[in-house]
C-alpha cells in the first residue's frame, strides 16, 4: 500500500526586514532627536529625517524659556548701563569708570561678580535653546529639513541687518548682529549633526578658551611681578564710548564702527559660538521645556554653574578694586572671566529653569508679565535701547555725564519695568512684539508659521 506524499507546508510569507531606525525621529516631545544606538553620521554627510509621528504631538508654549528671557533682559539692562556712562575712563575689558566709592564702588563690584559676562552668555544660550525650538517646530509640521535649514539661516542673515540699523540709529553694543552670524555658522555647519559631534565641538571651543584664559593670566601674573618691565607699557589704557559725543551723526558713525569691529569679535570670542552650541544641546533633551523631568541635573547645572560663574567674576572685581594685579592689566583675568560666564550663564538658565518648575500652573500677574517680555525679547531688547540711550547719550539728554553707577543701575531696572508693562499689555490684546512681528515676516513670507514647539 502506498502512501501519498504529504503535501508541502503552506509558504510563510515573506517577513520584510525590520526598518531601520533614522539618525533624528521625532521625540515624545515632538521635536527631532538623535536615535540611540544609531552612529553618528560623519560632518560631510546629512542624515535622514522621519518626521511622520510628529504632527500629532500635543502642543503649548513651555514657561521656563520665555521666563528666562523676561528676567535675562533685565540683566542685560544691567550689563548695557555702564557703557552709556561718560566723563571718565573705560578700560578695554569691562564698562566700570575707575574711582568710584562706597555704594557705587560696591555696586560696580557686584556687577562685575554676577552680572557681566554673564548675562550675554545667557542670552547665547537661550538663542541656542530657541534655534533648536525653531527647527523642531518646522520638523514637527512636516516642513522639509532644507527649507527648514533656508527659513533659519534668511532669519539668521536678517538679525545681522537688524542688528546693524540698531547700531546705527541707537547702540553701539548690539549683539543681535554677532548672535544672527553666529546663527548662519551653526545651523550651515551643526544643525542636524549629532550630540556626540556637537560635544566634540563645546569641548574644543571650551580648551581653547581655557588656553586663552591660562596665557593671559600668566601673561598678568608675570607681568604684574615686575619681570617683564613697566605695567604701564602693557596697560590697556582708555576706551572711548560714543555715548559721549554731542554730535548724533558722530555718535552714529562712531556706533556704527564700533559695530562693526565688536560683532566678528564676539564670534571669535568664542564664547557666544560655546553657549549657543550648549544652548542647542540642552534643548534636544528638552531640558528648559521640562523642568521637573530634568530637576536633579538643573540643579546641579544651577549650583555648580553660578558658583563657577561667581568665582570668575570675583577674580575680576578683585583686580578692578586693585585688590590683585594692576587695575591696568585689565585684560589679565578677561579670559578667566569669559569662560567662566558661560558657566554662570548656564546656571542662571538652570535656576530659571527650576523657578518655572516651582511655580507649574500658579501663574499670577507677575509671572505672566515676565513671560510676556520673554515671548517678546527682540522688542524689549530694542525698546531699552530707545529709552536708555537717548536719556543717557550727550547728543539726547546727556545724564549719562552726572549719574553715579548706582543711579544709573536705578535707570536700567526702570526702563526694563516699562518694557515688561508694555510687553503685558501687548500679551493681554494677543499681540506680538513689534520686533518679533516683523522678523517672522522677513524669516517666513507669506508662508504659515508652525505652532509652538510641542511640551510634553
Amino acid at each position: 500500500m502506498t502512501h501519498a506524499e504529504p503535501p508541502p507546508p503552506p509558504a510563510q510569507p515573506s517577513q520584510p526586514h525590520p526598518p531601520q531606525p533614522h539618525p533624528l525621529q521625532p521625540s515624545p516631545a515632538g521635536g527631532p532627536r538623535l536615535t540611540a544606538g544609531w552612529p553618528a553620521p560623519p560632518p560631510w554627510q546629512e542624515p535622514a529625517v522621519d518626521l511622520a509621528a510628529a504632527a500629532t504631538a500635543p502642543r503649548g508654549r513651555s514657561l521656563a524659556p520665555d521666563l528666562a528671557r523676561g528676567l535675562m533682559l533685565l540683566l542685560i539692562a544691567l550689563a548695557n548701563v555702564p557703557w552709556l556712562l561718560y566723563g571718565r575712563e573705560h578700560t578695554l575689558t569691562n564698562a566700570h569708570q575707575p574711582g568710584h566709592e562706597g555704594a557705587d564702588l560696591g555696586y560696580q563690584l557686584f556687577s562685575l561678580v554676577a552680572i557681566d559676562g554673564r548675562s550675554y552668555p545667557l542670552f547665547a544660550f537661550l538663542f541656542g535653546y530657541g534655534i533648536w525650538q525653531l527647527y523642531s517646530r518646522q520638523s514637527a509640521a512636516g516642513t522639509p529639513w532644507r527649507q527648514a535649514r533656508r527659513i533659519l539661516q534668511r532669519r539668521h542673515a536678517w538679525m545681522i541687518a537688524i542688528g546693524a540699523v540698531h547700531a546705527l540709529l541707537l547702540w553701539f553694543g548690539d549683539i543681535v548682529g554677532a548672535y544672527g552670524l553666529t546663527g548662519l555658522i551653526v545651523v550651515a555647519l551643526l544643525l542636524r549633526r549629532s550630540d556626540r559631534v556637537l560635544r566634540i565641538v563645546a569641548w574644543v571651543l571650551a580648551g581653547v578658551l581655557a588656553v586663552f584664559a591660562a596665557f593671559t593670566l600668566a601673561s598678568g601674573l608675570l607681568l604684574g611681578s615686575g619681570i617683564a618691565g613697566d605695567v604701564a607699557a602693557f596697560g590697556s589704557g582708555a576706551l572711548p564710548t560714543p555715548a559721549g559725543e554731542p554730535s548724533y551723526a558722530w555718535f552714529a558713525l562712531q556706533s556704527i564702527g564700533f559695530w562693526l569691529l565688536a560683532t566678528p569679535g564676539q564670534l571669535l570670542s568664542l564664547t557666544v559660538p560655546l553657549a549657543v552650541v550648549l544652548g542647542m544641546l540642552a534643548a534636544r533633551r528638552g531640558l528648559l521645556d521640562r523642568p521637573r523631568e530634568h530637576r536633579r541635573a538643573l540643579l546641579s547645572l544651577a549650583v555648580v554653574g553660578i558658583a563657577v560663574g561667581w568665582a570668575g567674576g570675583a577674580l575680576a572685581a578683585a583686580q578692578f578694586a586693585g585688590l590683585l594685579l594692576d587695575p591696568a592689566l585689565s585684560w589679565a583675568t578677561m579670559g578667566v572671566s569669559s569662560l567662566a560666564g558661560v558657566a554662570g550663564g548656564i546656571g542662571y538658565a538652570a535656576l530659571f529653569a527650576l523657578l518655572a518648575a516651582a511655580i507649574g500652573e500658579r501663574r499670577g500677574v507677575v509671572v505672566r508679565a515676565l513671560t510676556a517680555v520673554g515671548k517678546r525679547s527682540l522688542s524689549s531688547y530694542v525698546l531699552q535701547s530707545v529709552l536708555l540711550v537717548p536719556t543717557l547719550a550727550a547728543w539726547g539728554f546727556g545724564l549719562g555725564a552726572t549719574l553715579a553707577p548706582l543711579a544709573a543701575a536705578g535707570v536700567a531696572v526702570a526702563v526694563w519695568l516699562v518694557s515688561v508693562a508694555i510687553a503685558l499689555v501687548l500679551d493681554v490684546r494677543g499681540k506680538r512684539g513689534p520686533a518679533e512681528a516683523l522678523l517672522r515676516r522677513l524669516a517666513y513670507g507669506s508662508r504659515p508659521v508652525a505652532p509652538p514647539t510641542p511640551v510634553a
